[in-house]
């Protein structure tokens, strides 16, 4: 599966690159099509309570075409809810596509997954009914290959496509049952999005301020300079010269027309049946790299820090099952998915995906890079460089051929601030931390916790005997790189300017030895 991804991960990351150098790493919004997904959402209902009231089922095509001549208000609300519902489309199948290449679709997030098909395809239906309402010719056509989809299946006794025969003026109660599903489906839409964010711990609903109101006010100015087409008023017995087409949520359309019936339905059935089986495709082994975490009992205190730092709300505190008085930490193997931001949290080192606690984290440091660290010097050489695993490979290299050296970490929240403190006092004059966007983090809250461990006191804490004007965080994203290189180049100017390490503060601390395990007791297990 990665090998047939790998082109599509390429061109994401371009467009990345892209967006990066033209809005910045913040404020990127193909980092965050999800939350402007759910933002369009907004729009839509905020416009669509102002178009329900001026709609008239009795005559749908004269009070749309009402609205559409009226410049105040009715042609640019009405446009701007048409374009809002293009762009939750677009953004939604952008979300889609990055969960996928990101291998965010499978395991606990098999759930998430799922109701986001569910939201993309009943959305779908509600622009559906949409277009219908406003009966011009597109809605039309809409209406007439619905109705010839639909009786080919034996479920009704009559032809629905007789309403539309011409011998009599389609009736008002198609266009309430339009209007009525047009109102329904988005409290649908309510309940899938609540099934959609359930497993997460803060989820983050809308894009930051400035990405929200770039977006709305994009669209507005679209909405006013460009209002959205409407085709001639529907009439059953004239054939429209031309007729408008919403590429976005009918590029179908065209081509179905000219398929019997039986062939669009197995087409959309193979689509979502593709789309349902995605999490099957991208699943990997829950052994290894993915393996859930884990938590040592002996040197848990109970502090609860790791439930609440968990994105997922995949560890609880349950009873002990020996005698001593605190709680102790549970992970829920059906909820973790690995991203080791609990090893982060945990000050005793007694939580974490196997290979990736405090203590491994230590252990690999002694083992591989800390031998190969010379002592500080007076100057930039040497600087440690860790960075996420998931940032690009050529922004790593570009690092390492400013003279840093690389130490790679499944996510920057998994990092325990004793590596920092262990680097520091081990010979490394400086270190960078580089991870993903805070927007755009595999583990979702990685950069979060890391910048609040290190500078904020936040369990498991960086100690205050660590010299923070050796330490800097930033970001390492496409379309970033020169920011990475001037904030590594930043770092190594200001160590300059720094008195190299008394010799008392350099050497290896036996971090360990501060939470040594606690035995059980001899009755308890």
């Amino acid at each position: 599966m990665s090998r047939l991804t790998r082109p599509f991960r390429r061109l994401l990351a371009t467009l990345d690159a892209g967006f990066t150098r033209l809005y910045g790493v913040a404020w990127n919004p193909l980092h965050q099509p999800g939350t402007v997904a759910v933002a369009m959402l907004l729009v839509m209902l905020v416009t669509g309570l102002y178009l329900v009231f001026l709609y008239r089922v009795g005559a749908p095509a004269a009070s749309v075409a009402r609205l559409a001549a009226d410049p105040w208000l009715g042609s640019w609300i009405r446009s701007l809810h048409r374009y809002a519902s293009d762009l939750f489309v677009i953004a939604a199948v952008l979300h889609a596509i990055r969960m996928v290449l990101q291998r965010r679709s499978w395991g606990p997030r098999t759930l998430a997954w799922l109701s986001g098909v569910f939201l993309l395809g009943i959305g779908l239906l509600c622009a559906w009914t949409g277009f219908v309402m406003a009966w011009d010719s597109f809605g039309q056509r809409l209406a007439l290959e619905g109705a010839r989809l639909l009786d080919a299946l034996p479920i009704l006794s009559e032809p629905v496509g007789r309403i539309f025969a011409g011998e009599s003026p389609v009736p008002s109660a198609f266009f309430f049952v339009n209007l009525f599903l047009h109102i329904a489906i988005p409290l649908a839409m309510g309940a899938g999005l609540w099934l959609h964010i359930s497993r997460l711990a803060r989820p983050v609903l809308l894009p930051p301020r400035r990405v929200l109101w770039g977006v709305i006010a994009a669209l507005l100015f679209a909405a006013i300079v460009r209002p959205a087409p409407l085709g001639p008023a529907a009439d059953p017995l004239v054939l429209p010269a031309t007729t408008p087409l919403n590429v976005v949520t009918a590029w179908w359309l065209p081509l179905s027309e000219r398929l019997p019936p039986l062939v669009p339905w197995l087409g959309a059935l193979a689509m979502a049946g593709v789309a349902v089986l995605v999490p099957r495709f991208t699943r990997q082994p829950r052994e290894g790299a993915w393996a859930p975490s884990s938590v040592d009992p002996r040197l848990c205190t109970g502090c609860n820090q790791c439930p609440q730092d968990c994105p997922w709300e995949a560890i609880t505190m349950i009873p002990r099952a020996d005698d001593r008085p605190t709680l102790v930490a549970q992970v829920d193997p059906s909820r973790c998915v690995s991203c080791g931001i609990c090893a982060g949290s945990c000050a005793p080192m007694g939580v974490g995906p196997p290979g990736h606690t405090g203590r491994d984290q230590l252990v690999e440091l002694r083992s591989g890079l800390l031998p190969r660290i010379a002592l500080p010097t007076h100057g930039g050489a040497g600087v440690v460089a860790i960075c996420c695993a998931q940032s690009p490979a050529a922004h790593r290299a570009a690092l390492e051929a400013h003279g840093a050296t690389l130490h790679l970490v499944p996510c920057v929240g998994n990092l325990h601030s004793s590596v920092v403190e262990l680097l520091i006092r081990g010979g490394a004059p400086g270190v960078l931390i580089a991870g993903c966007p805070p927007r755009d983090c595999v583990g979702r809250e990685g950069p979060k916790w890391l910048d609040e461990r290190l500078f904020n006191d936040r369990e498991a804490e960086l100690q205050p005997r660590v010299d923070r004007r050796r330490l800097r965080v930033t970001t390492l994203a496409p379309g970033a790189r020169a920011e990475t290189l001037a904030a590594f180049d930043a770092l190594v100017q200001d160590l300059t300017t720094l008195a190299p390490l008394p010799a008392e503060a350099v050497g290896d601390l036996s971090l360990e030895l501060i939470c040594e395990p606690v035995p059980f007791d001899e009755d308890g297990p």
